[in-house]
């Protein structure tokens, strides 16, 4: 019996690409291939690449010259780039790096058995297209091995809103919605694995509208059906957009018993002449109305954001009408970024603001942010939440989980294990993790 090839995945930006690249190794699995923690053993690396932080590409051609030395090593060494930057570059990358074997783009990675047989053949293949065939149903029949007690399960891929900075609509097309009942399929397939929380996946998560038995099925209605799966426990979904944040979709944070009170809802901007720059489609004004109903339907949620601090034309009044929102939004976290150019999208063509103005403004922002954020934790101690645990904290005895709102929770008390769900006294608040005690 042959030893089986090892593979190495190395997977960069959103969690969309950590779900892919698990079906990537499944996909591969059937050519014999198990997993490795290490390139150094491996018989190929993949690289699962994201294409929305600052000079991403490059970065990917950096990592890549790493392996150099260890292709000359080992000549029968295969290096793949998958993902988005993948799904931009395509042939270039060959050109660049000629020691790549395979290219495939975010929605052709259901083809990677017969792109690695050609690669085993000596040839080079590149597969960047945006194929009929559904990949998730190519790919339906996961091996059965155990899971960890999260998960996360893409409902929806690509988008429609054409935000002025950014690639996706380019990388991973228009949107697509998968079909309700093969979400349901594989959710109780996860859970049958040891699976407790699913968060679902989708660059506009909440635009979905899947089929179903004829009928055309809301992200709402999809989180109820799951919401009746016995041994599922928790349901989050990322990441949204304003504009289709329904009524509906907000009367279910405050009746659903299993979704959890987080939400990740971006605005990027609290200036509505940069929103329109953006080609946002929504204003500061209609953002903090839905803010004002989702509180109002359930108080203890806790919402995190999305900020692009100077954007081309961004002036220091509008920069503080981002200020302004985010005081009124009150996140407990929040992701800030200084604006990068992307090459073919609208804002890449219009004047850039000079590099130390974006450092300073992101700066005066991350300094407001972590002021709510340690106020948000700070406000859990003395409370009790439930807890998933997941993994064995840094001292003897302690276990790390994720409260109801997503902070990191660690506990130190004997018999738990991960997979357990528990109600949690909080005792104390530190930088990035809160400190509880089992509650009697």
């Amino acid at each position: 019996m042959s030893e089986p090839k090892k593979l190495f995945i190395k997977t960069y930006g959103c969690q969309m690409n950590v779900y892919d690249s698990e079906r990537m190794a499944e996909a591969l699995g059937g050519q014999g291939y198990v997993e490795t923690q290490t390139p150094d053993d491996a018989d190929m690396i993949l690289l699962n690449t994201c294409h929305i932080r600052e000079k991403a590409a490059e970065k990917v051609y950096s990592e890549l010259g790493r392996y150099k030395g260890l292709k000359a090593e080992k000549p029968d060494l295969k290096i793949g780039v998958a993902g988005c930057v993948a799904q931009a570059e395509g042939q270039e990358i060959m050109r660049r790096q000629p020691m790549v074997d395979l290219v495939v783009g975010p929605q052709s990675y259901h083809r990677l058995p017969e792109l690695e047989a050609k690669v085993q053949n000596g040839e080079k293949a590149l597969d960047t297209d945006f194929p009929e065939e559904d990949k998730f149903e190519v790919l339906k029949n996961r091996p059965k091995a155990k899971r960890g007690p999260t998960a996360f399960l893409t409902v929806q891929e690509g988008c429609d809103k054409f935000c002025a900075f950014c690639v996706v609509p380019y990388t991973r097309g228009a949107e697509v919605s998968r079909p309700a009942d093969r979400i349901l399929h594989e959710a109780r397939d996860l859970v049958e694995r040891g699976v407790r929380e699913i968060t679902l996946l989708g660059q506009n998560v909440n635009a979905y509208h899947g089929a179903c038995e004829g009928d055309d099925w809301s992200l709402a209605r999809l989180i109820w059906a799951l919401n009746d799966i016995n041994g599922l426990e928790r349901i989050r979904f990322t990441t949204s957009h304003p504009n289709d944040m329904t009524d509906e979709l907000i009367e279910a944070h405050g009746t659903c018993p299993k979704l959890m009170p987080y939400l990740h809802l971006p605005v990027q901007s609290g200036s509505d002449r940069i929103l329109k720059r953006m080609n946002r489609q929504h204003t500061a004004e209609s953002y903090l109305a839905i803010i004002e109903k989702l509180r109002k339907t359930r108080p203890d949620l806790l919402l995190s954001g999305d900020f692009i601090v100077g954007f081309p034309e961004e002036t220091e009044e509008d920069f503080q009408a981002t200020l302004d929102i985010i005081r009124a939004s009150n996140y407990g976290y929040a992701y800030s970024f200084k604006y990068s150019t992307r090459p073919g999208t609208p804002a890449a063509e219009r004047d850039q603001l000079p590099e130390d103005v974006k450092d300073d403004r992101l700066q005066r922002l991350q300094a407001l942010i972590t002021e709510q954020q340690k106020a948000a934790q700070d406000a859990m101690v003395g409370k009790e939440v439930g807890v998933l645990f997941e993994k064995p904290g840094r001292l003897p005895g302690q276990m790390v989980g994720k409260s109801d709102h997503l902070h990191a929770v660690h506990v130190e008390a004997d018999g738990l294990n991960a997979g357990d769900l528990r109600r949690v006294k909080i005792i104390d608040s530190g930088r990035n993790s809160l400190k509880g005690a089992l509650a009697k």
